[in-house]
C-alpha cells in the first residue's frame, strides 16, 4: 500500500483554432495537504511535502547613472599646445578614487587606431580639434538621480549587478570647421579654437516607475565557489557511483535487462500498429501535430512582439509542477511549458483514440506513456525550470552539492538502489512516536506477534475484535499517533482489541507459504484470542491482502463447518476478485513479469520490501517520485517529517514462496474467485461463506479499485454491509470522525451494474464512516464485561507494544 495522491488526468488534444470544442476541465479541487501534528486531521491523499521557494518572479537591475552635473567642461586640446584655463581641469587618471558605488574598471581593450595618440596624431595631420574623450567620469562629486527600474521577465535568471564604472553621458557633439590653410595655421601657433562646445544635454526626466515585482535582490555569481562547487558535486557524484557498484561488483545484486523494456516495446508497438496499418489516418496524425506547433510558435512571436495572446495549451488546475509564475510571465519557459503540454497531449491521443487493444494493453500502454511523459517533464531539470536555475545561480550550485550528497547517502542506505527519501527519517521512531496506543505482546512465533490494548473503559464488548493487517506493510498505518488511530478508536469505544504484527522476513523464512502464513497468522491468532477473553467468538478484520488472508481463512474453516468462531470480518479495501484489480496487475498479468519477480525472490529467498514500494510510488509518479526528486535531489532540501510517508518508507520485505503463491494464484489466475484456490488440498468456496461481512472500498483507491471490491462482495454467501468512502487507499480508511472529511455511501447489498450505478442509489453521509463501523459490530452482541487487562489467562505480556518484530527494518 501506499499514500493515495489524486494525480490529475492530461486534457484531451485541443488546438486553438482548429475546430476542436474547448476541454472542460475536471470540477476537482486539489487535494489538501496534510502535515505532522496533532488536532484529529485525516491523512491526506497525496502526502506531497515540498518546500515552495516561493522566488517572485526575476529582474533587471539598472545601477544608477551620475547626473550631468555643473562639473568642468572637458579641456580642448589644439595640435598638442592647448593653454586655455579649461585645460588646466584635472582629469581623473587611472589612480583617481571613483564615484561612491564602483569599483575601478580595468580599461577596455582598444581597436587599432583608437587610442588618444594616434587620434591626436591624426587630428594635428587634418589641422582638426580632437574629438572629446568619450568615457571618463568626473573627479567633482557627483548625484545619481533615481532611474527606472525595468522590470524583464522575459530572462530565466537574475542578472547579477556587476560592480563596473557607469557608462558616461554622451559627449556634446562639436562641429569640426574646415581644416585651415597652412598659412592660416602658421599664423596663429597654439591658439585656442574658438568653437564653443554645446552645452550638455540636460539629464533626463525619468519616467514613472515601473512596478517591479518583488524579488530577493541582486546577487553575484561567485565564479570562484561555483567551480568548486562543480568539483564538490563531481566528487559526490563518484560516491554516488561507487555505492551503486559496490553490490554489483561483490555480486550481491545482479542485474538484468528490466521485463518491463521488453513489455513497454511490445506494449508500444501494438499501439503504434493502428496508426501506421492507415496511410491516411498517419497523415491526418502529423497535419494535427504540426497545426499545434505552429499555432504555438506564432503565438510566442506575438508575444515577443509585444502582443497579448491567449495559450496555446494549460496545465490542469491541480497540476503542480507549473506553480512557480514564471512559467507563465517568462516567455521562455512558458514556450517550454505549452510544448511539453502539447506534446503530452498528442501522445496521450495517440494512445487513447488507438482501436483494436484489449482492455490489459491499453491499461498498460496509459501507465507506460504516462511514466515517459513524468519524466521528460521541463520541471524535472535545472535549466528548464526557472525555480531551478534561479536557485542554482543564487546559491552558486550548494544546492546541488546538498543535493549530490543526498543521493549518495540515498543509494548508501539503498544498497546499491537509490531509496528517495520522502520524510526527515530522524524525527520518527516506532514506539515512541508512531504505534504508541498502550498494550502488551501477549503471544509470538517465528511469523507474528499478538497485540493485546490497554482498555480505556470499565466495561468492554463480550466480542474481541482481532485485526490481520497487510504482510507487505507495517500494521502501524493503523496506529499512527493518537488523533489518526483506528486502534485507539476502537478500544476508546470499548472493544477489546488484538492486532497481528508480522515479523519482517529474512532467508531463513524463504520456504513459508500462503497457507503457513494463515495457519500461523490469523487461525493461530485466532485461537489465542478466544482463549484469552474465553468468548465463543471473535469479530475479525483485514485490511488490503490481510483482508484477503482472512477470506481465504473464512472459506477455509467454512469448509471444515468451524467458522461459527469468526462472529463477523470486516474488510478494507480488500480484493477476492481481481479481474479489475488494481495498477498491480499492470506488473503481474503475463507469466513472464511474473517469472521475473520469481528470479528477484531466489537470489536471497525473499522481495526487497524497496522493491514493492518504488513500484507503489510510481503509480504516481507525480506525487511520489519526482517532487522528492526535485526537492531532494536538486534544491537540495531535507524533506518535512511526515508520519505517514515514513510508515510508506518502512517497508518489510516478502518470503519467496508466499509472495509467489499471492501473485499466481490471485493476481495471475484469479483462482480465489473461481473457486479454484486450494491450501492443503481443501477447494475455497467463498459462497460458503455465510460470516456476517462489513465490507469498505474507497472510491478513488487505484489499488484495490472500489469496482473490483464492488465485484467481490457479491461472492459472499452470507450478509454483506457494503460501505463506499471518499477519497483512496490510506485516506479513505484513515479517516477519523474529528477529521469531519470527505463522505461515505451506504445501501442495499451489492447486486448487478457497477459501483457508480450502486452510489446514485445509496444515502451520501458526510464525514468518517467510523461511527457506523461501531454501531454494525455493537449489533451483534451488545453484552458488556469488565474491561479485560492484557497479561492475563495464561498469557503473560512478553514485552510492551509495538513490540520488536516491527522495529525490524528491511
Amino acid at each position: 500500500m501506499t499514500p493515495d495522491t489524486d494525480e490529475p488526468e492530461v486534457a484531451p488534444l485541443h488546438v486553438e483554432g482548429h475546430g476542436a470544442e474547448p476541454v472542460a476541465q475536471a470540477d476537482t479541487e486539489p487535494a489538501a495537504t496534510e502535515t505532522t501534528g496533532s488536532g484529529g486531521e485525516a491523512l491526506v491523499e497525496g502526502a506531497l511535502i515540498a518546500a515552495e521557494d516561493g522566488l517572485p518572479p526575476l529582474s533587471y537591475e539598472t545601477p544608477p547613472l551620475p547626473e550631468a552635473g555643473p562639473g568642468p567642461t572637458p579641456p580642448h586640446r589644439g595640435n598638442g599646445h592647448d593653454t586655455s584655463p579649461d585645460a588646466l581641469t584635472a582629469v581623473p587618471t587611472a589612480d583617481a578614487t571613483p564615484p561612491e558605488g564602483f569599483e575601478k574598471a580595468e580599461p577596455p581593450h582598444q581597436a587599432p587606431g583608437t587610442s588618444p595618440a594616434e587620434i591626436a596624431a591624426a587630428a594635428d595631420a587634418a589641422g582638426a580639434p580632437l574629438p572629446l574623450p568619450e568615457a571618463t567620469p568626473a573627479a567633482a562629486p557627483v548625484v545619481a538621480p533615481p532611474v527606472t527600474e525595468t522590470a524583464v521577465t522575459e530572462s530565466p535568471v537574475t542578472v547579477a549587478r556587476v560592480d563596473t564604472p557607469p557608462e558616461p553621458a554622451p559627449a556634446p557633439r562639436i562641429e569640426t570647421p574646415a581644416a585651415p590653410t597652412p598659412a592660416a595655421a602658421q599664423a596663429t601657433p597654439g591658439a585656442e579654437a574658438k568653437a564653443e562646445p554645446k552645452p550638455e544635454p540636460k539629464a533626463e526626466k525619468p519616467k514613472a516607475k515601473a512596478k517591479a515585482q518583488p524579488d530577493v535582490g541582486p546577487s553575484t555569481v561567485d565564479i570562484e565557489k561555483l567551480a568548486t562547487n562543480v568539483a564538490r558535486i563531481m566528487e559526490q557524484g563518484g560516491r554516488a557511483i561507487a555505492a551503486y557498484m559496490k553490490p554489483r561488483e561483490e555480486g550481491k545484486i545482479h542485474d538484468e535487462p528490466p521485463q518491463q523494456v521488453v513489455d513497454i516495446v511490445t506494449t508500444f508497438g501494438k499501439v503504434m500498429e493502428y496508426w501506421m496499418r492507415d496511410a491516411t489516418r498517419t497523415i491526418d496524425l502529423q497535419t494535427s501535430i504540426g497545426h499545434a506547433y505552429l499555432d504555438l510558435w506564432a503565438t510566442t512571436m506575438r508575444r515577443l512582439a509585444g502582443e497579448t495572446s491567449p495559450p496555446i495549451a494549460t496545465p490542469d488546475p491541480r497540476d503542480r509542477r507549473f506553480s512557480h509564475p514564471e512559467w507563465t510571465t517568462n516567455t521562455y519557459f512558458d514556450f517550454l511549458k505549452q510544448a511539453y503540454l502539447l506534446t503530452s497531449r498528442v501522445a496521450n491521443h495517440i494512445v487513447e483514440d488507438a482501436e483494436g487493444l484489449d482492455p490489459l494493453t491499453r491499461r498498460k500502454a496509459d501507465f507506460y506513456m504516462k511514466q515517459v511523459l513524468n519524466a521528460i517533464s521541463p520541471s524535472n531539470f535545472v535549466f528548464t525550470n526557472p525555480e531551478l536555475l534561479r536557485l542554482t545561480l543564487r546559491s552558486n550550485a550548494d544546492n546541488l552539492v546538498r543535493g549530490m550528497t543526498m543521493l549518495a547517502e540515498d543509494i548508501e542506505a539503498g544498497h546499491g538502489e537509490l531509496k528517495i527519501r520522502q520524510s526527515d527519517n530522524s524525527q520518527f521512531e516506532v514506539g515512541r512516536n508512531l504505534a504508541i496506543t498502550p498494550g502488551k505482546v501477549v503471544y509470538q512465533n517465528e511469523l507474528m506477534q499478538l497485540i493485546q490494548y490497554t482498555p480505556t473503559t470499565a466495561t468492554v464488548l463480550k466480542t474481541p475484535l482481532l485485526i490481520v493487517p497487510p504482510w507487505i506493510n507495517k500494521y502501524y498505518i493503523l496506529d499512527l499517533n493518537p488523533e489518526k488511530s483506528f486502534i485507539k478508536y476502537a478500544v476508546d469505544n470499548g472493544v477489546t482489541v488484538f492486532t497481528i504484527s508480522w515479523v519482517n522476513p529474512d532467508e531463513h523464512l524463504a520456504q513459508k507459504t500462503f497457507a503457513d502464513y494463515m495457519r500461523q497468522g490469523p487461525l493461530e491468532a485466532l485461537d489465542v484470542v478466544l482463549k484469552i477473553t474465553g468468548a465463543p467468538s471473535a469479530h475479525t478484520l483485514g485490511y488490503c491482502v490481510g483482508g484477503t488472508m482472512l477470506s481465504v481463512a473464512m472459506a477455509y474453516l467454512s469448509a471444515a463447518s468451524t467458522a461459527e468462531r469468526i462472529r463477523s470480518a470486516t474488510m478494507f479495501t480488500a480484493q477476492v476478485d481481481f479481474e479489475k484489480g488494481g495498477d498491480l496487475k499492470l506488473f503481474t498479468s503475463d507469466e513472464t513479469q511474473i517469472e521475473a519477480i520469481e528470479r528477484q525472490m531466489s537470489e536471497h529467498g525473499y522481495l526487497e520490501g524497496g522493491k514493492m514500494s518504488m513500484i507503489f510510488n510510481f503509480l504516481r509518479s507525480n506525487d511520489l517520485v519526482w517532487p522528492y526528486i526535485i526537492s531532494n535531489y536538486l534544491k537540495g532540501e531535507q524533506p518535512f517529517p511526515f508520519d505517514l510517508l515514513y510508515w510508506n518508507s518502512d517497508s518489510t520485505r516478502m518470503p519467496a514462496a508466499n509472495h509467489s503463491y499471492y501473485l499466481r494464484n490471485c493476481y495471475l489466475e484469479n483462482n480465489l474467485s473461481q473457486g479454484r484456490m486450494e491450501i492443503d488440498g481443501v477447494a475455497l468456496d467463498l459462497k460458503k461463506i455465510l460470516v456476517p461481512i462489513y465490507t469498505v472500498a474507497a472510491r478513488e483507491d487505484h489499488i484495490a479499485p472500489a469496482e473490483s471490491v464492488y465485484i467481490g462482495a457479491k461472492m459472499f454467501g452470507g450478509e454483506v454491509e457494503f460501505v463506499c468512502a471518499g477519497s483512496g487507499h490510506i485516506a479513505g480508511i484513515i479517516n477519523p470522525p474529528a477529521g469531519k472529511k470527505y463522505q461515505y455511501w451506504t445501501g442495499e447489498r451489492p447486486a448487478g451494474d457497477n459501483v457508480e450505478a450502486w452510489i446514485k442509489r445509496a444515502t451520501e453521509h458526510p464525514g468518517s464512516w467510523w461511527p457506523h463501523w461501531i454501531e454494525w459490530i455493537r449489533h451483534f452482541d451488545p453484552t458488556e464485561v469488565p474491561a479485560r487487562v492484557p497479561g492475563a489467562a495464561g498469557f503473560p505480556a512478553i514485552e510492551d507494544a509495538p513490540g520488536t518484530y516491527v522495529k525490524v527494518r528491511s
